[in-house]
């Protein structure tokens, strides 16, 4: 069942995920326009969110007042409210304050209408399957976009279709995410398995129009090693951050045997050595990084800030056009240092752990959950998304949190009686 409380997050999916970018869409002309432009479209605030997030925000308040007695508060989005208020905090030494400071307050109002109606639905609720129609539906209407568009050429090369997205990459991410979303759905029977049938082909078709590679490994990884840890956990009766904690300890020993393993992985996904140029622009991160490594730039203040910001008056080259680091751990640091990347792990490994108290309830929901949890880690070592105002990774993330932290709730209160 879809209750009341529900339908507030899901309507932050469809303006963010659907109404959003279409309106950025058609206002830009189509996909075949600049980059330049693109980057324009970002720093541009729209009309739509000075009126949606304030006013979804505000229902929202309204209904955790009333409901005051039904809320608790899990561990793991304590975590996150300490990362969203280091955030708010990291504006007072930010290169532009006043920007941050904005900024910070539209992802309070963002973060307050997913947190608070998840947190009060009812524990039947299956918010989840809201999800996964809101993302069948941009599936179908990217099928539209897609067949009624040229894709993007780079050098005479054609590197992919956006869909109504900016980017060609997003497109992918959404197919991938409602490939997770589906595989969950076949789970069932009848008409949803049927309809899961269905958003799968259409998902992998359009990943593979969108020719994102990164993605569509990523899609694939993330179910599988999502089913292993959780087997592991339930026979181990171990938490899935602690099982998946080996994964990047290993990574580091082999690259200390290996050298540089990114530029062998790059060779193979992409047939070049620097990640289709991420590692230039991660040079260039950590240089930034240096000159600020405890407390950094300013939430959301170093890139996309004006033209004297240092993302263009020290990149080198076309790095001064990139809106983002193209890694979500290296943006953490540029804005908030490393004191803010230590509260996004902390945040991350809670809602890992909240996730394996899903699996004593409701085995299937949990693979759903961690799927989407590495899905989501393991895309912002290729892209920036943590904490990135409505970016749809980021409030998924922020979703299966919630998630999490409803069945975490549950169990609690059953403990205590």
């Amino acid at each position: 069942m879809l209750d009341k409380y529900a339908i507030i997050p899901i309507a932050v999916f469809v303006f963010a995920l659907i109404i959003a970018p279409v309106l950025i869409y058609f206002d830009s002309g189509t996909s075949g326009t600049s980059l330049a432009s693109r980057l324009q479209n970002l720093m541009t605030p729209r009309p739509e969110n000075r009126f949606v997030w304030p006013t979804l925000a505000a229902i929202s308040v309204f209904l955790a007042f009333r409901n005051w007695f039904r809320l608790t508060w899990p561990p793991n989005i304590i975590c996150l409210i300490t990362y969203l208020a280091f955030a708010g905090v990291s504006s007072l030494w930010a290169f532009k304050p006043e920007l941050s400071f904005i900024r910070f307050v539209a992802q309070v109002m963002i973060l307050t209408s997913i947190l608070l109606p998840t947190m009060l639905a009812a524990p039947t609720t299956d918010i989840m399957r809201g999800l996964f129609l809101c993302y069948a539906f941009a599936l179908a209407l990217n099928l539209f976009f897609v067949h009624n568009q040229s894709p993007i050429y780079y050098d005479n090369v054609n590197i992919g279709y956006p869909g109504y997205f900016p980017f060609k990459g997003h497109l992918g991410e959404c197919a991938v995410i409602a490939f997770l979303l589906a595989l969950h759905e076949m789970l069932y029977s009848g008409h949803r398995r049927a309809l899961g049938i269905m958003v799968v082909i259409v998902a992998i078709y359009l990943t593979i129009l969108s020719k994102s590679k990164g993605s569509f490994g990523i899609g694939i990884i993330a179910p599988l090693l999502a089913g292993l840890t959780l087997i592991t956990c339930k026979r181990m009766r171990l938490s899935p951050a602690i099982v998946l904690l080996p994964i990047p300890i290993f990574y580091a020993v082999l690259s200390k045997v290996y050298g540089n393993l990114v530029n062998r992985i790059s060779w193979y996904l992409y047939g070049n050595y620097t990640l289709s140029g991420r590692t230039i622009i991660w040079d260039f991160a950590n240089y930034e990084i240096a000159r600020k490594p405890l407390l950094g730039w300013g939430y959301q203040s170093f890139w996309l800030v004006g033209p004297d910001a240092p993302s263009i008056v020290d990149a080198p080259g076309w790095v001064k056009t990139m809106p983002s680091a193209h890694n979500g751990y290296l943006d953490t640091k540029l804005e908030m240092g490393y004191v803010g990347l230590a509260l996004l792990l902390i945040f991350i490994i809670a809602t890992l752990h909240a996730i394996g108290r899903v699996l004593d309830r409701d085995p299937a929901r949990a693979w759903l959950l961690l799927s989407l949890a590495l899905f989501v880690i393991l895309t912002n070592f290729l892209e920036s998304n943590w904490m990135r105002g409505a970016d749809t990774l980021w409030l998924i993330f922020v979703i299966l949190s919630a998630e999490a932290g409803r069945y975490w709730r549950t169990s609690h209160l059953v403990d205590r009686r």
